[in-house]
């Protein structure tokens, strides 16, 4: 790749023309209505985060109205996104940015990357869509659609690595269009350049993709699994949790034994729900959600 970047008009002018209207990417959307789209969005589609998003904005708009909330009330209102330590982490930001921010969102990377359960790609990608921040930005689809029009690899190492950062470092553009690159190459990589069924017809930059260009060469690195979910300690947990958010007081036991069948599997989803602290088991042996 040359020292300019042959991707940035190509890939700018595709997300003016095709971009998705999403409220957090509204002018004017707040700081904390970013930071929490960016938490909920963490392994979860669109789709799904837009519902929960609405109500978690309507219901705490700042950081502040969520920090007076009890923990348990965060989870209750996670719903079906998954993966709900987030809704503690995002309960526990809530938290430090009233008591140790004023109530508003910081604007330094390094400061954001502080708060409780903010990784490097969210305090990048807040620091970056919301203040105009100038980061490299690597989520998913950022990583895949820079291996495949730059490496020329299907599909990008499991973890990021540091020759990943440094290359996105070195295709950021001038301030004023790095925060626009960030989120268009991102949503080049949602809607375009997936994972299983790229639409490389569609792709603005497919004349420079690496990959098309070798003739789109297999993956051949280390199995890529999918997730499976029936029957997993994951799926016992949500249906654990699940019990928990309906209920507006403490259930009894025999309530959460009735939603998975086996004994063993229940008790340790059950004492890992406890364990990381979406559960609180009280004196009579009753569960509720973290008060």
């Amino acid at each position: 790749m040359p020292e300019s970047n042959p991707l940035l008009d190509p890939v700018l002018g595709w997300y003016a023309e095709h971009a998705r209207d999403l409220p957090w990417r509204a002018p004017g959307a707040s700081p904390w209505s970013i930071l929490v789209s960016e938490i909920m969005l963490q392994q979860t589609p669109v789709v799904r985060v837009l519902p929960i998003w609405t109500e978690w904005m309507e219901r705490w708009p700042t950081p502040a109205a969520l920090a007076k909330e009890s923990p348990g009330e965060a989870v209750r209102h996670w719903g079906r996104l998954g993966y709900p330590r987030r809704a503690l982490n995002l309960h526990a930001c809530a938290r430090a940015i009233t008591e140790r921010h004023g109530g508003k969102v910081p604007s330094d990377h390094a400061t954001l990357l502080a708060l409780p359960g903010v990784g490097e790609y969210t305090a990048a990608a807040v620091a970056s869509f919301a203040f105009g921040g100038r980061h490299a930005v690597l989520d998913t689809n950022v990583r895949r659609v820079l291996a495949r029009a730059v490496r020329g690899e299907e599909y990008p190492p499991k973890a990021t690595t540091p020759p990943e950062r440094r290359l996105a470092e070195s295709l950021l553009p001038g301030p004023d269009e790095a925060p626009v690159w960030a989120v268009a190459v991102m949503e080049l990589g949602a809607l375009v350049c997936t994972a299983r069924a790229p639409r490389c017809a569609d792709c603005p930059v497919s004349a420079l993709c690496a990959w098309r260009l070798a003739g789109k060469p297999p993956y051949d690195g280390p199995a890529r699994r999918g997730q499976s979910y029936a029957g997993t300690d994951r799926q016992c947990r949500g249906r654990l949790l699940a019990v928990l958010r309906q209920a507006h007081g403490p259930v009894p036991k025999a309530a959460l034994d009735a939603v998975w069948e086996s004994d063993a599997q229940r008790e340790r989803a059950l004492d890992g729900l406890v364990a990381d602290g979406l559960a609180e088991v009280l004196d009579d042996g009753t569960y509720r959600l973290p008060g």
